[in-house]
């Protein structure tokens, strides 16, 4: 289904900008590729039927879709499909009337019932205290000084620095700007550039492993990448995620193993914490390289609801 050719520019636009939206919020690959495709195929449905605007979809829209979702044949197998796909076309719709609301869109006042055995997935992030273990807990993440200094490293350009995974792939040693306090992101998304400043705390966590972990890897002169691995060649993202899951085994904290944290939620982790520092909105945009306010804004939205979870 996600080979459905939309033809309404807007309806485009919506399935863009609700893909980035999860993606900003952190949610898991598979969340973030499946529930745009879902909401792709709704569109797709709305617009064989003469729909163009949202405030032209109704309860009765989504009554009618959803009848026709269930009478469709599992193409994998016989039968019909199952109710856990049912429930992510579900989780699609209600996560993309979530993103209306948080952007102030009125247009879409439908209910939606899930079907049995729901899926919806919890957002989680790490506390403060929780991503100071993170980095305690890279004295035991490996037997070698030289692989517990780059474990180091990696959580200070992803969290501390708030990079995506692509950013820090494609670090190269000369982007560590220490006389400037800066890291220079060459590889952003959509290819825009912007420096991210480092304290002096994460600048010698990366001095430790520039100066003394990085030259002991494999022709690690071979290469101008910032991370490399045991051969000497750039690490690549899911080495990264690797790494990360060692790390945080190594903390032997249940609480948390059990928040399944990825990269991305590293990311998601420090924008919350910043704005929990009441840093502006529009410092922390430019810190994240995100294009618009609206992107960052999200942030508050969390924040609120992770603040009321917490009274």
């Amino acid at each position: 289904m996600k080979k459905l050719k939309l033809q309404n520019e807007v309806f485009k636009m919506f399935v863009a900008n609700y893909k980035e939206w999860l993606e900003i919020l952190g949610y898991a690959e598979s969340t973030v590729y499946q529930l745009p495709i879902h909401l792709q195929e709704f569109f797709y449905y709305a617009e064989q039927n003469h729909i163009t605007r949202l405030n032209q979809i109704t309860p009765k829209t989504i009554k009618k879709y959803y009848k026709e979702l269930k009478e469709r044949a599992n193409e994998r197998r016989n039968g019909a499909l199952s109710k856990s796909y049912l429930n992510k076309h579900q989780q699609a719709l209600k996560k993309f009337k979530e993103y209306l609301q948080n952007h102030n869109y009125k247009d879409f006042n439908v209910h939606l019932k899930s079907e049995r055995q729901p899926t919806e997935e919890k957002l989680n992030i790490l506390t403060q205290s929780e991503i100071k273990e993170l980095f305690r807990a890279t004295e035991y993440s490996h037997t070698e000084s030289r692989f517990k200094l780059r474990d180091k490293a990696i959580l200070a350009i992803l969290y501390s620095c708030g990079l995506r995974r692509n950013e820090a792939v494609h670090l190269d040693v000369s982007d560590i700007l220490f006389d400037k306090e800066r890291v220079f992101v060459r590889k952003g998304k959509n290819y825009k550039e912007r420096y991210v400043p480092i304290n002096r705390k994460n600048a010698e966590i990366l001095e430790d492993y520039i100066y003394e972990a990085r030259p002991e890897f494999y022709q690690s002169y071979l290469s101008e990448a910032l991370f490399i691995n045991k051969n000497g060649t750039r690490m690549q993202g899911m080495s990264f995620a690797n790494r990360l899951k060692v790390i945080v085994a190594s903390t032997n904290n249940k609480t948390i193993e059990n928040k399944q944290i990825t990269l991305h939620i590293l990311r998601h982790s420090i924008a919350t914490h910043l704005l929990q520092k009441e840093v502006p909105l529009e410092s922390i945009k430019t810190f994240l390289g995100h294009s618009s306010l609206e992107s960052t804004q999200i942030y508050t939205h969390l924040l609120k609801s992770i603040e009321n979870e917490t009274v």
